[in-house]
């Protein structure tokens, strides 16, 4: 928590992309508090205005872009010892003019994946969590073990282009499990779709899987994070005090639900899109909506402040 002495300062940010999908970051000065890091371009927001043309005016003081259209991505908050930044966090994909240094200051076009090569303030961890994070997390299970099906379910999520996938799986063996996950692996293993393992841990690093996804109860199990930052590690959440775990354990992401009624947890009482934004506000974490979803809810869900959507049946 901040002191109360502590201010707060609002600062708006862009996570720009150019056409070949690269991000622009741009160096701290020297002199500058955390001084040499690199950070997302942007500044704070002055009294008055919006978080929208604040971004557009710092973009154009410091880098030299007119903003043609920006999109909501996240609202980070984050306690330094003497004050509190709230982060405005906008994706701009559509942008006129060519960026420079108009400050002076070195900037770089990287690669989504190659943000976490560079040291950011701490404030924007989760900032370069979510430029990797697509907005669908499908899930690969079945409660009959019909392996077959699950081969052809993986398969086509693949063949689609969906990039972050669980391998969940729970009707199967540990053994069977463990074939059907190194098979997984090795049919997309040419591809750039990650493969997250729901298990123990130790079989995602064993297999050369991209991560783990843990349960609610190897969550509560843990007193810090299972994995080092080149693996993925997420978790599901059913309340407020799971997510607030998952954010202590500096996971990447959650999936939290169920937020609508769904078929395969017909006794668990759904939360509702007001609940979840609720529970969403009190952490600095890219959640996934989980629970009822389909592809056509994912601009609602983002609207409620998730990062995206999960599921099995909806990407069926």
């Amino acid at each position: 928590m901040t002191s109360p002495g502590n201010k707060e300062i609002r600062v708006a940010a862009g996570v720009i992309e150019d056409a070949a999908g690269r991000i622009l970051i741009a160096q701290r000065p020297a002199e500058a508090d955390q001084g040499g890091l690199w950070e997302f371009p942007g500044g704070k927001i002055e009294p008055g205005e919006t978080p929208l043309d604040a971004l557009r005016r710092e973009l154009m003081e410091e880098i030299g872009i007119a903003v043609d259209s920006a999109e909501p991505m996240l609202v980070v908050r984050h306690d330094y010892p003497s004050r509190r930044v709230v982060l405005d966090i906008w994706r701009v994909r559509r942008f006129s003019g060519v960026a420079r240094g108009c400050l002076g200051q070195p900037i770089r076009w990287v690669g989504a994946d190659e943000l976490v090569d560079f040291q950011f303030p701490a404030a924007n961890r989760f900032i370069v969590t979510a430029a990797r994070l697509p907005f669908h997390y499908p899930i690969v299970d079945d409660a009959a073990g019909d392996l077959a099906a699950m081969r052809r379910h993986f398969r086509r999520l693949v063949a689609e282009g969906y990039s972050l996938i669980q391998l969940r799986a729970k009707a199967l063996s540990r053994t069977d499990y463990r074939a059907f996950a190194r098979e997984c692996l090795e049919y997309c293993a040419d591809d750039r779709t990650r493969l997250l393992l729901n298990a123990e841990p130790e079989l995602a690093v064993e297999l050369g899987a991209a991560g783990v996804h843990l349960t609610s109860a190897r969550l509560n199990s843990l007193n810090s994070r299972p994995l080092d930052e080149r693996f993925w590690v997420a978790a599901s959440c059913h309340d407020a005090g799971e997510l607030e775990k998952a954010e202590s354990l500096q996971l990447d992401f959650a999936v939290f639900g169920p937020v609508l009624p769904t078929r395969s947890h017909p006794a668990s009482a759904p939360l509702g899109w007001e609940r979840f934004s609720e529970c969403l506000r009190a952490v600095n974490l890219p959640v996934y909506a989980l629970g009822g979803m389909a592809v056509e809810y994912l601009a609602g869900a983002r609207s409620a402040g998730a990062w995206g959507i999960a599921g099995i049946r909806g990407f069926l």
